[in-house]
């Protein structure tokens, strides 16, 4: 899958496909509006990107001294940019990423 497809699949309002990696899974949800099950499966995620995709979370939740600390626990600089952007940043790395994460 590419990140056109994942997109359009999200955009579709259809079932997330089985077998989708919980990041993919989690940013699925947070796209959708489902706020508490993308967190909670974040929650569940120990990894960099597990923690990137908590901190936009709470990016879109308007918690932004929360996503500084994830952006900490993730390693990475804190976004300022477009929610949108990231999203689609996100996907990138969570469609490369091997399927443990």
């Amino acid at each position: 899958m590419n990140k056109s497809t994942f997109k359009a699949l999200v955009d579709s309002g259809s079932n997330p496909p089985e077998g989708l990696s919980g990041p993919l899974l989690a940013l699925c949800l947070g796209r959708r509006g489902d706020w508490e099950a993308s967190h909670a499966l974040v929650n569940e995620m120990d990894s960099s990107l597990g923690s990137w995709i908590h901190a936009w979370l709470h990016r879109v939740e308007g918690d932004l001294p929360n996503a500084r600390y994830w952006y900490e626990m993730a390693g990475r600089a804190e976004v300022r940019g477009e929610l949108e952007e990231e999203w689609e940043e996100l996907t990138v790395a969570a469609l490369e990423a091997p399927s443990s994460d």
